[in-house]
């Protein structure tokens, strides 16, 4: 009886805050979903009336939709790997009883904190200039001409970047799982015979998969809506070159002032997140239950 009346008063107590959450994320949601079917311009608001799915034929057929869709898998992708395998290997790095452990630590994880757009713009000013930059600098030190990274390599820039500022994440998740492991069974493995290559395919990659899992499942949900380091470097281009959904949605709701191809455009993001969700839950989530 007791615990009976325990469960109902904690769900009491936790539905104002879940009610809270649902409104708050249903409204924004339905009215999108409500203008995706109209015609609603800044630029005329006197055109207005129902459309249908003109909004979301208009997306499909757009030049840059599918280089935009094919960019944003490519950086979600592209982002992941950077930062997981090299997240895996500075783990082991830092792992190790050097001095100066804890500031070693801290400095690998520093650029987490800082400001996408600010992160952006001291790539693009103190490294990728192609006059006053640091890899300008070096080409010209070795005897080669700069390179243009933002104008030749827009969307690889972009990976670059993006992967900076989410690497000491992935290094932060992969360390305390690496931390985690005991080191009787690495004691145990060499004592066996096994050497450091082996010791880290057969016991601290599997050890750590599940973390890795973690790092991909959470690193996708942010990448999908990546928009200020692109906005604060390359503006999309050249051209289209390094558009992607969330900044042609951008695009169609600030440049061109509508609201109803926009709403239709955040609809498709919204279903393109789901399934990439879905897939990578029945690909990797289940190790979350292992």
């Amino acid at each position: 009886m007791s615990t009976q009346s325990t469960r109902t008063a904690a769900r009491l107590m936790v539905a104002p805050s879940v009610l809270v959450l649902f409104v708050w994320m249903i409204v924004p949601l339905a009215m999108t979903l409500y203008f995706s079917f109209r015609l609603y311009r800044l630029l005329s608001p006197d055109r207005t009336g129902w459309v249908g799915f003109s909004n979301y034929t208009w997306f499909f057929k757009a030049p840059d939709f599918w280089l935009a869709l094919f960019n944003t898998l490519a950086l979600v992708g592209g982002v992941l790997i950077i930062t997981v395998v090299l997240g895996t290997l500075i783990a082991l790095l830092i792992d190790q009883p050097v001095k100066g452990q804890g500031i070693l630590r801290i400095l690998v994880i520093a650029p987490f904190f800082v400001m996408p757009p600010v992160a952006a713009s001291i790539w693009e000013n103190l490294f990728m200039h192609p006059q006053n930059g640091l890899f300008a600098a070096a080409a010209q030190g070795l005897g080669y001409d700069p390179i243009l990274f933002l104008e030749q390599y827009p969307m690889l820039s972009v990976i670059g970047i993006v992967s900076w500022e989410w690497l000491p994440f992935a290094t932060l998740i992969l360390l305390t799982a690496l931390q985690s492991l005991s080191s009787e069974q690495l004691e145990a493995a060499e004592m066996d015979g096994a050497n450091g290559l082996n010791r880290f395919r057969h016991i601290i990659l599997p050890h750590m998969t599940r973390a890795i899992t973690v790092v991909i499942l959470i690193e996708t949900i942010f990448l999908l809506g990546i928009f200020g380091e692109i906005f604060t470097t390359t503006q999309g281009g050249p051209g289209s070159a390094s558009t992607t959904l969330p900044y042609m949605i951008f695009k169609q709701a600030i440049v061109a002032k509508d609201i109803g191809r926009a709403a239709a455009g955040g609809i498709i993001a919204v279903i393109l997140a789901n399934i990439v969700a879905y897939f990578l839950m029945r690909g990797i989530g289940r190790h979350l239950d292992a």
